[in-house]
């Protein structure tokens, strides 16, 4: 098993260590508009150069939150589909990983 790259936190308390699409999927489903309102993944690390978070909006839908320091990305979107937005921060993520190899 290979070195945790980045976590996945939910408001909750609970954690996946480089989590899968199904996993954030899973974790997305889980969000409430009461005790459980987000999901931050970032790397393990002490300072990180990028995030992303998904957090419960009142009109039953996600806002998206996608911030990279060495890119100079900050990107704020909002959806309904947690299938789209499961894929999207999935392929999002991987382009972190292959940038910092």
């Amino acid at each position: 098993m290979g070195a945790r790259y980045y976590g996945a936190d939910s408001e909750n308390g609970d954690r996946i260590d480089d989590p899968s699409e199904d996993a954030l999927f899973m974790m997305i489903s889980d969000l409430n508009d009461s005790d459980n309102t987000f999901v931050v993944v970032q790397p393990d690390e002490d300072d990180p150069v990028w995030f992303t978070s998904v957090a419960v909006l009142d009109e039953r839908g996600y806002e998206i939150v996608r911030r990279d320091t060495t890119r100079n990305e900050h990107e704020v979107t909002a959806s309904t589909s947690i299938n789209d937005i499961a894929r999207d921060l999935t392929i999002w993520m991987a382009a972190r990983r292959i940038s910092a190899c």
